[in-house]
């Protein structure tokens, strides 16, 4: 029964703390934040692997080799863009973090306006400042979505006529890599269709595998963008709320300073006229 009786006090002080915690919790930065690195992550995955994929298709049916080491062919810019996709997945996980944590103390600045929590001028600063940021990111992941839609149109054309081979069998269609910009105007690298290699282009993996993946990187993007812009109205918002907390935060120091210089007053003309009666 003691047992049981000490049991009682600390398993109800743990749930007060947990139901506490869930309440500064900022459930709106933290939807945002598990957006942004769901589309980070399928962006970076998925856009690694599809070039990957492509960098293959070049090598096997295009017969693309790769240029000496200062030349800047197309195998070059798919190595660089990895590397930019590393970039891009260590980048946002750390700004995922830093906005969860001013997400935190933006919450808890507003409910606990006298509590541990304090609305300086320094965090206005930096509310503003991410807001501005989150913009910027913003309309850079609009251009990243605009620019992973371009091999998905092309992967989508040249699938599709891998799809209908039996319509385009008379057609003699070529798919030539100049008419992308990936090779120069005097090397000729194309596959057309009848030819063995379009065959076996078609048949392998690589293709379809590779289309879809840019249609999973491209999905990953557009989640990105998604999640700047909830970050964005999240942002919004807390800054509206700290701004008006701000202003009544004065309005309290303003009226306890003039209570308390009431009170002085009151004082001293009570002890006034406790002299003058005595």
């Amino acid at each position: 029964m003691e047992e049981n009786m000490e049991e009682g006090p600390n398993s109800k002080g743990c749930f007060e703390c947990c139901v506490k915690c869930l309440g500064v919790l900022p459930y709106a930065s933290l939807f945002a934040t598990i957006l942004l690195y769901a589309g980070v992550a399928l962006f970076c995955g998925c856009g690694h692997e599809a070039l990957s994929g492509t960098a293959t298709i070049l090598q096997n049916y295009f017969e693309v080799v790769r240029a000496p080491m200062e030349t800047l062919d197309v195998l070059t810019m798919i190595d660089i863009l990895k590397y930019v996709i590393y970039g891009v997945a260590a980048a946002f996980f750390v700004y995922g973090i830093l906005l969860m944590v001013e997400g935190f103390f933006t919450t808890g600045a507003i409910r606990d306006l006298y509590g541990d929590f304090k609305i300086t001028a320094c965090g206005r600063c930096v509310s503003a400042w991410f807001i501005m940021l989150t913009y910027i990111f913003f309309l850079a992941w609009l251009g990243v979505t605009a620019f992973t839609s371009l091999p998905v149109f092309m992967y989508f054309n040249i699938w599709t006529i891998c799809q209908n081979t039996t319509v385009v069998e008379g057609a003699n269609l070529c798919l030539d890599l100049r008419q992308f910009g990936m090779v120069t105007i005097g090397e000729e690298r194309k596959v057309c269709t009848g030819s063995e290699k379009f065959f076996k282009m078609c048949e392998s993996n690589e293709l379809d595998m590779t289309f879809h993946l840019f249609v999973c990187a491209l999905a990953g993007a557009g989640a990105a963008v998604i999640a700047m812009v909830h970050y964005l109205m999240v942002l919004s918002a807390n800054w509206a709320y700290v701004k008006d907390a701000c202003r009544m935060q004065k309005y309290e120091d303003i009226k306890s300073k003039e209570e308390q210089e009431l009170h002085d007053i009151h004082s001293t003309r009570s002890k006034e006229r406790l002299n003058a009666y005595t």
